[in-house]
């Protein structure tokens, strides 16, 4: 019938605009290969390989590597790198391994508890770095959006000087999430350090 020849024309049309602009914006196809290849990289070890490499590393602990990730991940934002980085490209493969593979080397295997909790560090880190980074670069489009926002609202800003005053924001959150950092690491080594052994009374050395 003259509908059903009619969706068929509409779906045909629509398939066709999303192939022309997945076709036209070719670095969607590309973030499908890098995440593929990940997935390639992980069966073929790549965590198991983040850990032995970390594992070599004896004076890094969980929050000093988060730390200096945050740092990489914010300092990259602020440059408008905001693809370098992310949960599926570096968290999950190398980040969230690597401070695993810390713990075990200063405390041995880990309970799910702890576990649990360094991912979820390495993930607050990465976003954190990023939410607070991204701002100080005057083309990212939350500055934009921030422009937009306040011009509609009567209140003209340039978006240079949005980006210097999310400096002293991205600075603040540099400082508190290092100090979380430093109090993970105290309560990891208060949660699987092994207690010191009790000196016998009475024996000499």
């Amino acid at each position: 019938s003259a509908d059903l020849a009619a969706m068929a024309l509409a779906a045909r049309q629509t398939l066709a605009g999303f192939g022309k602009a997945f076709n036209d914006n070719r670095y969607v196809s590309v973030v499908w290969l890098v995440l593929a290849a990940i997935g390639l990289l992980e069966r073929a070890g790549l965590q198991e390989r983040a850990r032995i490499a970390i594992a070599q590393l004896r004076a890094v602990t969980v929050g000093r590597l988060l730390g200096v990730y945050f740092i990489v991940r914010q300092g990259a934002a602020t440059l408008g790198l905001t693809s370098l980085g992310g949960h599926a490209q570096m968290v999950r493969p190398l980040v969230a391994p690597m401070a695993e593979g810390a713990a075990e080397t200063k405390f041995g295997a880990l309970p799910d508890r702890e576990r649990f909790l360094i991912r979820s560090h390495a993930a607050a880190a990465d976003n954190i770095a990023l939410f607070f980074g991204e701002d100080i670069f005057i083309a990212i489009a939350s500055i934009l959006l921030i422009k937009g926002f306040l011009e509609q609202n009567g209140i003209v800003v340039e978006p240079l000087e949005l980006s210097v005053w999310a400096m002293p924001t991205a600075i603040a959150a540099l400082l508190i999430h290092g100090a979380r950092l430093w109090l993970l690491d105290r309560r990891l080594k208060r949660a699987l350090a092994p207690p010191p052994v009790a000196q016998e009374q009475g024996v000499q050395p």
